[in-house]
């Protein structure tokens, strides 16, 4: 299980950095998928209190409950993720509709 998240949130935290990567590289409609794709992920932990539905499967096989107990990441980031990759999310966004803007149309 601890395998599985771990790659799925390492699918998305990649989506969320390519999404100005794309943009810088006039890869906008790439930009736009990326983060369509990620909004998916957002609309599930906000229909599911803002956890992750894999952290309430985890948490059956383990009376740990530590930020990474079901998770292979650095117990901090683990406990700050939301807030790192949400910030990178909004930042990544807001630059590539910012370049998308500015293309001549």
């Amino acid at each position: 299980m601890k395998v599985a998240h771990t790659v799925i949130w390492a699918f998305f935290a990649a989506c969320i950095v390519a999404i100005p990567i794309a943009s810088l590289l006039g890869e906008h409609s790439v930009a736009a998928w990326l983060a369509a794709v990620v909004l998916v992920e957002v609309l599930v932990l906000a229909l599911n209190s803002m956890r992750c539905p894999l952290t309430a499967v985890a948490a059956r096989y383990t009376v740990d409950r530590r930020p990474n107990f079901d998770i292979f990441l650095p117990e901090w980031l683990a406990k700050y993720n939301k807030f790192l990759f949400g910030t990178l999310y909004v930042a990544g966004v807001a630059f590539a509709l910012s370049r998308w803007l500015r293309v001549p149309g």
